[in-house]
């Protein structure tokens, strides 16, 4: 993973895999030299880099893009990593090139020619891929097929090799050397989702939605006190339903070792313009609400960290 500074002295830029067909690499990670908050912030979804084979390989990408994107999310996490200084890891890759947040093995393999499923083509694993939206995204609801024709096993395994294992190794490394200094970390796992129809018990509707899968990937309190930040703050918000994290959530949570993560979904209509494609009038006020928000989860973890490291001095 090739190492720059960036922003001065105050922090350094690690660009790590490749996308075929682009400068580009698959991901970015800036990290602050004197980390504030024992916080790492991850956008998956946010990649925008499509070369010119994956468009032509689209049966419509102007449509399909726009929809498999969580649109500027990724300009979201920035604007909250700058002011709370938080760790921030940025993908570029597209979802429509290799879904993030998917297992290696969660493969539609209808739609990959001469390729052998890792294992049954029906197993628990492929569930995702089964509803169109596997490792590499098949089918949009309401649209149908996104590719013009099947992609092949080797073109699948290069994008595995070259942007999936890279991007959660570091992600990984990264928390585990978090923990490490803070007896604690978080990775708060950022995405977009479209407007939603629930309302929370006061009528109000959710744009806000924390996944902790269903209480596996972090310590209580730390979900908890996500969901009454926002409810405080008069937001509309929603605990795993309906989403409750991915398999990011599943691979790099393990609270019994002090690693936490959640998930949070937050609603394009909150900080994009009317037709949900360009940053609109709310998004700095957007960025300030989730500033504030990390900053109050950053302290709990910290508390967390310490009580567990005075728990081991004490062994």
């Amino acid at each position: 993973m090739a190492s720059t500074k960036g922003m001065g002295a105050d922090s350094r830029i690690e660009h790590g895999g490749n996308i075929a067909g682009s400068e580009l690499p698959a991901f970015t990670l800036e990290l602050p030299s004197h980390q504030r908050l024992p916080v790492l912030i991850s956008a998956p979804h946010g990649g925008r880099d499509y070369p010119e084979s994956l468009l032509a390989a689209m049966r419509k990408p102007e449509y399909a893009t726009i929809r498999l994107e969580d649109r500027h999310v990724d300009s979201l996490a920035a604007g909250i990593a700058r002011q709370t200084g938080a760790g921030l890891l940025i993908a570029h890759a597209p979802r429509a090139m290799l879904d993030l947040n998917r297992a290696q093995d969660d493969v539609d393999w209808d739609m990959i020619r001469g390729g052998t499923p890792l294992m049954p083509r029906h197993s628990h694993a492929n569930r995702r891929a089964r509803s169109g939206l596997g490792l590499v995204p098949r089918r949009l609801p309401g649209y149908g097929e996104i590719w013009k024709a099947h992609m092949t096993r080797q073109e699948l395994d290069k994008r595995v090799e070259q942007i999936h294992r890279p991007y959660h190794a570091a992600l990984g490394r990264v928390l585990e050397g978090v923990r490490d200094i803070w007896g604690a970390a978080l990775l708060l796992d950022l995405h977009s989702m479209p407007p939603l129809k629930r309302r929370n018990e006061h009528g109000v509707p959710v744009q806000f939605v924390i996944g902790d899968r269903f209480g596996a990937s972090c310590h209580g309190s730390i979900a908890e006190r996500a969901v009454a930040f926002l409810q405080a703050e008069g937001q509309g918000v929603s605990h795993n339903r309906p989403y409750s994290g991915g398999f990011v959530l599943d691979r790099h949570a393990l609270p019994s070792r002090g690693l936490h993560a959640v998930q949070l979904e937050v609603c394009r209509s909150a900080y994009l313009d009317a037709q949900l494609a360009e940053p609109g009038d709310s998004f700095e006020s957007l960025v300030e609400l989730l500033v504030r928000l990390v900053r109050h989860l950053g302290d709990a973890t910290a508390r967390l960290g310490e009580a567990g490291l005075i728990a081991q001095a004490a062994e």
